[in-house]
Parts: structure tokens; sequence; C-alpha cells
């Protein structure tokens, strides 16, 4: 099941077609089954699984679904967005829950819950898009008063490494909220550690 940037939901048929060819090839006969109707996941339990949007009346309207593996990215995907309508729709699914997937896509919340469990964090500053644009002056005191250059800017909410910057002066520094603010009405900025980054997924 593939949801369209236009926010279209795609029955399995047209899913399939988004796949590259040989993965494609290899699940066309599992789809073949299914309905070539537009089809949602509603949020009503009556409906547990996909609901379909054409057809003739006696037809029946949901495409049953066992498990959700949801494999979506970023906003809407993975900041409890879809686990809160899965919930809603009665339909199980792996990976964490609505608060745990909200919690973890916002950089700012997930460092204060670090923080109060006593888990060592790199430190940081975090204001609002209209803090800065009422005045960037006085954020960009502020950043280097508490953490100085090198630094690191990113939108607090979204993923993989969309909207960061890295900032070495007050200029570099300026372009990079500007960046990060074009994704997210807050921004974080965080010390730049020479360390060895490892990323889980």
């Amino acid at each position: 099941i593939a949801i369209g940037k236009n926010g279209n939901w795609l029955n399995p048929s047209d899913s399939v077609g988004l796949l590259p060819v040989t993965s494609g090839e290899a699940l066309g006969d599992a789809v073949d089954s299914y309905t070539q109707d537009s089809v949602v996941v509603a949020g009503d339990t009556n409906y547990k699984g996909l609901t379909r949007l054409g057809g003739s009346d006696d037809e029946e309207r949901t495409l049953g679904l066992d498990v959700i593996f949801p494999v979506l990215h970023g906003t809407y995907g993975e900041d409890g967005t879809l686990q809160g309508l899965l919930e809603m729709a009665g339909l199980p699914y792996v990976g964490g829950g609505v608060l745990a997937s909200a919690c973890g896509m916002d950089k700012v919340v997930m460092k204060t819950l670090f923080r109060d469990a006593d888990l060592p964090i790199c430190k940081y500053v975090w204001f609002l898009r209209s803090e800065w644009e009422r005045d960037n002056n006085a954020v960009i005191r502020q950043v280097e008063a508490k953490l100085g250059y090198p630094c690191f800017v990113k939108p607090a909410n979204l993923g993989s490494s969309v909207g960061v910057s890295r900032a070495e002066d007050a200029d570099s520094l300026k372009a990079a909220i500007e960046l990060a603010s074009e994704y997210d009405r807050k921004i974080i900025v965080e010390e730049a550690l020479d360390m060895r980054e490892i990323e889980c997924a």
C-alpha cells in the first residue's frame, strides 16, 4: 500500500508499479487478487483494512489487513500521525506507538526526556521560527554564548539530514537557520562534537 505525494492512498496493484522492476515482478502475483478500485484506511474500527471507494454495493467493501509494517519516512510517517490513524482504525502495526513516535521525532522533546533520564546529551539551544523572525541577532548571540562554533542547525521535526547544516560562523549560522526554518517552526542548534557517528535504523 502506498500514499502518493498528493495524499491519495494507492491500492496494492497501483503501489507495485512504484517499485523497482525486480521487486514489482516478485510481488505481482501476490497483489493480482486485489481490487483496482481506489482505497483508503478509514479511522473506523468497523473497517479493519482497506476500504474500497468504488465498486457496486453488493461487493465486499473492506479488504482485510492482518498487520501493518509502516515504512514511511519523516513527517506524517514516523511522527505518530500514521500510528494514530492505525490505532483509530483498530489495525495492528509494528514499531513505536503514537507517543513514542511523536517523542522520537521531535528532537527537543527527545533531548528533554533523555536529560530527565540522566542520559548524556550534547549542549543545545532551541527556538521558534517566530523568535528568529522577530530578533535574529538575539538568537545568534544566544547560540554563540551557549555553544559557539562550529555547531549544527536542524529542523526539530524532520527525518534524516533534511534541512541540517553545519555553521562555522555567524554568516553560515544565519543561512543554516533560514534553511531549517523552511522545514519546521521549531529549530534546534547543537554543539559540534568530534565523535564517531552511528546511525540507527
